[in-house]
Parts: C-alpha cells; sequence; structure tokens
C-alpha cells in the first residue's frame, strides 16, 4: 500500500485560514441583501432561489447544523412527506422519492436535507450558524433594517458572569423562518409593533394551503415564511408534510424579489 505523506502546514497556518476566511466573510457580509433567521427548509429555499437570482444572501442559524426538521420528518423517523405538487420541488434539486398514496410521496430526510443544504450553498448563499437572533433592527419610519445576533453558546452561560454585547447585521429585507418560534415577528410583538395570533391545532389538508398563501411581507421590510407563517397569522400546524415549507420558501423568494424591484 501506498504511504500518504502530508504537506508539512503547522498549527499557526491552520488557524491563520480559520480566522481570515471568516473575518473576512463576516465583514462581507455586515451587509446584506437579505437576511434569513432559520436554516430550515423553508429558509433554505428561500435563501436558494434569491442567490440564484444574484442577491446576497446571510443566513442566520441557532444551531450548527442546517435544515431544521427536515433530516427526521415526524417521530424521530427519518422518513420525510410532500403532498403534490411539492414533489416538483423534490425533482427540481434531484431528491429521490416514492409515491406512497394519491398526490402523496415519501422520500428519504437525510438524503432530501443534504441536497436541499448543498444547493443553497452551490447558488452561493452564506451562513452564520451557532448564530442566535437578539432584536431587531430598526429604521426610517420604523422600517426593518437588519438583526442583532450574538454567539448561540452565550445564552447558555450564567447571566452574571457573562457580559457579551451583541453586534449587528444590516439588510434590505429580513425573512422571519424561525419556525413556529417565529423569533422577529415576537421581537417586534414585545415592542408594541405587531400582534402575533399563535399557531393553531394541527390541519394538514388546510394548513399547507393558507402557509403559503399568506407568505410575505408582514411588516415593511420583514417576511414570513414556512412555519413562521402559522405562529404570524393563527393559522393550522402543519405536522411531519415539507411541501408547503419548501413552496413557502420559493414564494418567499418571489416576494422579495418584487420588493427588491419596486426600491
Amino acid at each position: 500500500m501506498e504511504k500518504i505523506k502530508f504537506f508539512p502546514v503547522g498549527e499557526k497556518e491552520v488557524t491563520r485560514a480559520i480566522t481570515e476566511s471568516f473575518l473576512k466573510q463576516f465583514t462581507e457580509y455586515v451587509e446584506s441583501d437579505v437576511i434569513i433567521v432559520g436554516g430550515g427548509p423553508s429558509g433554505l429555499m428561500a435563501g436558494k432561489e434569491l442567490s440564484s437570482r444574484k442577491i446576497k444572501v446571510l443566513i442566520i442559524e441557532r444551531n450548527n447544523y442546517l435544515g431544521g426538521g427536515f433530516w427526521i420528518g415526524g417521530y424521530l423517523m427519518n422518513k420525510v412527506t410532500v403532498r403534490a405538487p411539492g414533489e416538483e420541488i423534490l425533482k427540481a434539486l434531484g431528491i429521490p422519492f416514492d409515491k406512497a398514496s394519491e398526490g402523496l410521496y415519501v422520500a428519504d430526510g437525510p438524503h432530501a436535507c443534504s441536497k436541499l443544504i448543498a444547493s443553497t450553498c452551490d447558488a452561493g448563499v452564506k451562513f452564520a450558524n451557532m448564530t442566535i437572533f437578539d432584536d431587531i433592527i430598526l429604521k426610517e419610519n420604523g422600517k426593518v433594517g437588519g438583526v442583532v445576533v450574538n454567539w448561540t453558546p452565550i445564552t447558555a452561560l450564567p447571566r452574571e458572569i457573562t457580559c457579551v454585547d451583541p453586534v449587528g447585521l444590516e439588510a434590505k429585507i429580513v425573512v422571519d423562518a424561525s419556525g413556529h418560534d417565529a423569533v422577529v415577528v415576537k421581537k417586534l410583538e414585545e415592542r408594541g409593533f405587531f400582534k402575533t395570533k399563535g399557531f393553531g391545532a394541527m390541519w394538514v389538508e388546510r394548513s399547507e394551503d393558507l402557509v403559503v398563501e399568506h407568505t410575505g411581507e408582514a411588516y415593511p421590510g420583514l417576511v414570513v415564511c414556512g412555519m413562521a407563517v402559522t405562529t404570524t397569522y393563527g393559522l393550522p400546524r402543519m405536522g411531519p408534510t415539507f411541501g408547503a415549507m419548501l413552496l413557502s420558501g420559493k414564494r418567499c423568494a418571489e416576494m422579495i424579489m418584487e420588493i427588491l424591484e419596486k426600491g
């Protein structure tokens, strides 16, 4: 067997490569066209669609991984279901799937999620994972102008031993794709600018249509998509079906393009 000999690069070069690359990207994305809060299926889909149209997109994710519940579907069983016409997205992403019944399709969660993440990366989206949304930036006339973020591990430390101020990132449009938590919309509610209704009980057949229908600008400069839509408008929760999340992300991107074109 041939002996493998790695190139002689030391610790300082490795550290320098990490820090210089990270800081270069972070500095560049202090200002973006669109910041998406939440790296689940709707946020990834929105980012992919926008970035493929040459829009500068940064996705913020509080976990160290992307994809949200797309990896495991429902009840820790790693199959994801999609109702028609959601399978068209699976086809476009090259995700294999089977027909479970008329109009219902099932795919392997890890395969589907990794394909979506790869497509989003390929489109040019950049990510800040282990980064938690802390607050919102409001500009002239109360328009959303960005987000305030911190490192996720900061939240796990006792308050009395941490004093780490967050930092602000500016964007023309912010997207709340944070799932049922709807953290960005809830922050507006805390400040008295919005009133959420909270998501309702599960009703798959009704929820998916309504989520896509209500995807859009909920407040000047803020677009909601995915499960955050259900919390914002009091819609039924959709359960472990992912077609609406994918199509909501696509609709979200279309709505943002219209907003940006209007200036």
